[in-house]
């Protein structure tokens, strides 16, 4: 075959170079429920590419866009209207083309974008400085927790009840692989109880969430002082960032480490992804944050200008001196999150923010209304959780046949967790119409 040029003996002599007896030992850490036994379901080996096509397409069409009904799905992903503005300017082959400044100073346009970004990330969350972007708030996450054991040579992270599973279980991932320890507690919609208690002499960090996983409004500035006065650093989670149009800061609460997710500002669902990670850190912490920074100077002849101030990916300096070994800054994302804020202004933001929190409180309203329906989350921002009187996985799977995505089950977070399979995490935004409120009030009456 043209495609694979390989002969059974090349292949030999491959796996001999390595040590292994076969290919499927290459693939020993996938579990083997996870491997692939045959061909796809529905396609062969005989199928023309238009036919592959067609089948393909067929299974894509299976898939419920959030767009393609009323949408109140959240927790971390949350739909939002994008100006086509910005779409327009970031498809623009300067920027669209353009990746990593590797030569950094020669790319004064990438890394001005870069530095506006740090910029409004650090004003919105309060802090003194902000890095030029992540992953995602989850990988932020945990780089936040390996930032915090650097800076107070401790190794045990403590995690709200709050925090949302996937960074959860992102930072102990790394946690087993890294040798550090953490400590999370069981879910909860109070999110800081228990957390102060928990703190010791060898406690590195702190992490909360803030609106935490249930959409619950907290005030930890006890936390941030319990935290200071144990040596340890408190680190603030903010899945949606647009709620900081309306509530105050982390940083004005007392956070030494911001970290969230981008994704509400410019960019789409995407089907999960590229997203973009926040992450801003109180100034005397610099040295130690993950990824890069952007600083703006003056040339030689006095002209403004920018550079890449400071880099600690791995690629850059020896691994064993690497502060992290973050490989992107995911830069057209950052673009997208600073064209849309910069549309919006400081008003616009305000704006938005009071907008979402406005459908908010009009759909648990109309929620609460709904016979054997309980509010779980007494101060939120657009997102809150619900108990039903039966499993929320088959109430939303219900709904869906009735035109609505209700929101995120808490059997599908927390699985296997008897008290949180009644619980359904609801979001609402300003793309969601008073008639998607009534229809989903009306669909989860008759559903339940």
């Amino acid at each position: 075959m043209r495609y694979l040029p390989h002969t059974e003996n090349d292949r030999r002599q491959m796996l001999a170079a390595i040590g292994v007896p076969s290919v499927d030992a290459l693939f020993a850490d996938v579990p083997e429920a996870a491997r692939l036994k045959d061909v796809v379901a529905g396609l062969s080996n005989t199928m023309t590419e238009l036919e592959v096509e067609r089948e393909m397409a067929a299974m894509a069409g299976k898939n419920r866009p959030a767009g393609s009904m009323a949408s109140f799905v959240g927790c971390g992903a949350y739909r939002h209207h994008v100006p086509a503005s910005v779409d327009y300017i970031i498809q623009r082959g300067e920027f669209l083309t353009s990746y990593t400044p590797y030569q950094p100073e020669i790319a004064q346009g990438t890394l001005q974008y870069l530095f506006e970004f740090q910029t409004q990330v650090a004003l919105l969350t309060g802090m003194e400085v902000a890095n030029a972007s992540m992953y995602d708030a989850a990988t932020a996450c945990v780089e936040a927790v390996m930032m915090a054991n650097r800076v107070t040579r401790r190794g045990k992270a403590i995690l709200s009840g709050a925090l949302h599973p996937h960074y959860r279980e992102t930072v102990e991932t790394h946690g087993r692989f890294s040798g550090f320890a953490v400590d999370a507690l069981a879910p909860s919609p109070e999110g800081l109880k228990g957390l102060a208690e928990k703190i010791d002499a060898t406690t590195s960090c702190v992490v909360v969430q803030y609106p935490n996983v249930f959409g619950r409004l907290e005030d930890f500035s006890a936390l941030a002082a319990a935290c200071q006065k144990a040596g340890a650093l408190l680190i603030c989670a903010v899945p949606e960032i647009v709620s900081m149009g309306a509530v105050t800061p982390p940083g004005e609460m007392g956070a030494d480490i911001v970290v969230g997710e981008g994704q509400s500002i410019g960019n789409g669902l995407n089907f999960g992804g590229p997203y973009v990670g926040l992450f801003a850190a109180k100034e005397k912490y610099v040295r130690q944050m993950p990824g890069r920074l952007c600083g703006e100077t003056v040339d030689a002849e006095g002209r403004r200008g920018w550079v890449l101030t400071l880099s600690t990916r791995e690629q850059h300096i020896r691994r064993e001196k690497a502060t992290s070994n973050i490989c992107t800054n995911s830069g057209l994302c950052a673009l997208a999150f600073t064209v849309h804020l910069s549309l919006l202004g400081e008003r616009g933001l305000k704006e938005l923010a009071a907008l979402n929190h406005a459908h908010a409180a009009l759909l648990a309203e109309k929620l609460g209304k709904v016979k054997g329906v309980s509010l779980m989350t007494d101060a939120f921002f657009n997102e809150f959780a619900i108990r039903l009187p039966k499993d929320a996985a088959g109430v939303v799977d219900a709904l869906v046949d009735k035109g609505v995505l209700a929101g995120v089950p808490g059997g599908r977070l927390w699985p296997g967790n008897a008290d949180m399979a009644n619980v359904l995490i609801v979001a609402a935004t300003e793309t969601n119409t008073t008639a998607d409120m009534d229809r989903f009030a009306a669909a989860l009456a008759e559903v339940i």
